[in-house]
């Protein structure tokens, strides 16, 4: 007597859902989007996470034309006089430093003098008034610290980050790595700004960077992958059941 082993459906059902999520965990594990624009920054583990500054330029009638909100922090490379080779330092600016700046139709400026370290960071934003849209275009820094065998000095004019709308706030809370030049790099942290069209001295309505948008994509795409899998067993189960037999049949 001969005995042939059934295979039944909804085992199929329960086991092909289990290999495909597998499948679908590894792609996620594995495969990492091609970055563009700013990238995510790497941890730091000192200094510390810099503090959250908020910052305003005011026009000639006293009106806010420039609000941010964000922590910043330097990665600078120079020639160290005590160790007498390039070395790279990152730190932190504080929230209580002096601001200032300008706004002219077409151009915005943010001033940040550091005193005690003797360092001036400024930000220039552009818009193009064709198509209403604004982004940071220039970063200078200048610094004379005790151990730098000569000054610091670096600028880039041509960047495209921190794009948003005339009217509203450009928005970014994960970490960012802003590269202006090869000896400097600016690490920005929970970002809110609006160069242009602030009424109120309010932010406008906030448009999310890219980073913040994946970190959301995310989720939906792992929901609605295990939502599917879901139905297939349960479309699995039906069907097992409308053919449901003997575990095994004599032949």
């Amino acid at each position: 007597m001969t005995q042939v082993f059934v295979v039944r459906p909804w085992c199929l059902g329960v086991t092909l859902p289990l290999i495909l999520a597998a499948v679908l965990h590894q792609g996620f594990a594995t495969v990492a989007p091609t970055p563009t624009g700013p990238t995510t920054a790497p941890p730091h583990k000192d200094p510390e996470r810099p503090d959250r500054g908020t910052y305003l330029v005011k026009n000639s009638n006293g009106t806010v034309c420039l609000l941010a909100n964000m922590g910043l922090q330097l990665n600078i490379s120079y020639n160290s006089i005590s160790q007498n080779k390039t070395v790279q330092e990152i730190m932190n600016i504080k929230p209580n430093l002096t601001s200032n700046g300008s706004c002219e139709a077409n151009t915005a400026s943010l001033w940040l003098v550091m005193e005690a370290e003797k360092t001036n960071l400024t930000f220039v934003f552009s818009l193009n008034t064709t198509s209403k849209k604004y982004h940071l275009s220039d970063v200078s820094l200048t610094a004379a610290w005790p151990d730098m065998k000569e000054p610091f000095s670096a600028q880039n004019t041509s960047l495209d980050y921190m794009r948003g709308t005339l009217g509203s706030s450009y928005m970014c809370r994960e970490e960012q790595t802003l590269d202006i030049a090869p000896t400097l790099s600016i690490n920005t942290f929970q970002v809110q700004l609006q160069p242009f069209g602030v009424e109120g001295n309010q932010f406008g309505a906030a448009e999310e960077c890219q980073l913040d948008e994946d970190d959301m994509l995310i989720p939906i795409i792992v929901g609605a992958a295990l939502a599917g899998l879901v139905l297939i067993v349960l479309l699995a189960y039906l069907i097992g059941r409308k053919r449901s037999h003997a575990g095994y049949q004599t032949i």
